[in-house]
């Protein structure tokens, strides 16, 4: 198999055109937006950067990084076990139908792809309720990704969403946006290499701004977007 392969098959996985609805969703930055807590390119960097660094990093990576784990080892219970504790981390309505909804598609996208053609899921997660990082997860195994470069790629594919959200509903420029991520790279990077290392016991999803931003996107009068 050509080295190049799995770097391909990486750039498929966190690409904006994958089919899983990322594009729908702006996990409360639209409520943001909103209540003029993000009102600028220097309040949106810092808004992200502040996600990027904190639950985003220290629990849905976090997390991701233990099922990549869980998947190496064969331990399905395991992954089953990290699966729920997602879901049930999940702290309004539209962010466990969210992760939901795109687990869901990228489990159909999967199953009829050559590549996963061979894959056997885990009891209880082939028809189930499956989250997106535990459907990650078994991607980035079926895809031949390692799990360093997986945990970058879901990162990627947040911040990413994230600037187009931005390029939407604030408006940002298309330039602006490209500097705003060359501002976030350095974080994302930290963030990537964190949540790899992080103890179990230190992963936490609190933030309750946060919460609250998306919490009131569940009632907002106009919106572009699902979450």
């Amino acid at each position: 198999m050509s080295a190049i392969l799995p770097l391909l098959q990486l750039l498929r996985l966190a690409s904006p055109g994958l089919p899983i609805g990322g594009f729908s969703y702006s996990q409360g930055l639209e409520s943001a937006l909103e209540l003029g807590l993000v009102h600028d390119a220097a309040s949106a960097q810092q808004w992200l950067h502040d996600v990027l660094q904190g639950p985003l990093c220290r629990f849905d990576a976090a997390m991701l990084a233990q099922m990549l784990q869980a998947v190496a080892d064969g331990d399905e219970a395991a992954l089953a076990q990290l699966n729920q504790r997602y879901l049930a981390s999940r702290d309004c309505r539209e962010q466990r139908q969210e992760t939901i909804q795109m687990g869901y598609s990228l489990r159909q996208l999967l199953a009829g792809l050559p590549e996963g053609q061979s894959m056997s899921w885990p009891d209880g997660l082939g028809h189930g309720e499956i989250c997106l990082p535990t459907a990650w997860a078994l991607a980035a195994s079926a895809l031949g990704i390692a799990r360093q470069e997986a945990v970058t790629a879901l990162l990627w594919s947040w911040l990413e969403n994230q600037v187009m959200v931005l390029l939407k509903a604030m408006p940002m420029g298309q330039s602006a946006g490209q500097q705003l991520l060359s501002a976030l790279l350095p974080t994302l990077a930290e963030a990537a290499e964190l949540a790899v290392s992080l103890p179990a016991v230190q992963h936490s999803n609190f933030a309750p701004g946060l919460m609250w931003a998306a919490m009131k996107h569940e009632t907002q009068y106009s919106r572009l977007f699902r979450s």
